[in-house]
């Protein structure tokens, strides 16, 4: 959208329009509300293999991942074997799980990030960050590949990689997901949805605060502009209540 020489009108035109647009809203609010109880009717995939994670307590199973809760909201965060720090646009989106946590905690639900790489390779980065989410490794089992978010070196050479229900002409071996789960009284466990590339959108809320302003995301190409939030330069983050 050009800022520059965009329509400037009376109150009242604007009003018009504005109720114009608010039609298209909420048209897109039923839309959604419909696609959501889409995705919930799913059917689901009972899990049967024996996954096993790296917690800082040691081994854990998948079923220890939902914290006695019954839902369980995994997202797939790339940091492989020998990286120093984790994707950008994986710690933009998980700026943002701390604080729904404080919320999906007490409504049964639990979000755990899961890495490929060894448990102890991503613990100073976490600890730069300041998260306080649970995130845990799955080295040494099959987890990020039977969820589609690595691929074996030799797939990615032979072009038989795939990404996001197709097949990948990427050269990446890490890339990022989310998936959920559900564990009913039985303790079985059952895989209920995943998603990957722009269905994690909507786990970005500081997307959607661009999307309500006049330059949008105002990006050339997906999260151009993000980096890791203790990269910014401080003299462009001062406010109208802290000074600057």
């Amino acid at each position: 959208m050009n800022v520059q020489n965009h329509p400037v009108v009376s109150r009242d035109e604007w009003l018009a329009a504005r109720k114009q647009h608010l039609a298209h809203e909420k048209a897109f609010t039923k839309e959604r509300d419909k696609l959501s109880a889409e995705r919930r009717a799913l059917p689901w995939v009972k899990i049967d293999k024996d996954y096993h994670f790296q917690g800082p307590n040691g081994e854990l199973k998948l079923a220890d991942l939902f914290g006695g809760r019954s839902q369980l909201v995994i997202y797939h965060f790339m940091f492989a074997a020998g990286w120093d720090e984790g994707c950008p646009g994986c710690s933009f989106l998980s700026d943002h799980i701390d604080g729904a946590n404080q919320h999906l905690a007490h409504h049964d639900v639990a979000v755990v990030a899961v890495s490929h790489a060894p448990f102890a390779e991503f613990q100073a980065f976490k600890r730069r960050m300041g998260w306080k989410f649970d995130w845990v490794s799955s080295e040494g089992c099959d987890f990020n590949y039977d969820f589609g978010v690595s691929a074996r070196a030799e797939d990615v050479a032979a072009g038989r990689a795939t990404y996001n229900y197709e097949k990948s002409d990427g050269a990446e071996e890490e890339l990022p997901g989310l998936s959920v789960f559900y564990r009913n009284e039985a303790g079985e466990i059952f895989h209920t949805y995943s998603t990957y590339a722009r269905g994690l959108d909507m786990l970005v809320g500081a997307y959607n605060y661009l999307d309500l302003t006049p330059k949008g995301r105002n990006e050339e190409e997906i999260m151009e502009w993000v980096q890791h939030h203790d990269k910014y330069d401080d003299k462009t983050s001062s406010s109208c209540c802290h000074g600057g």
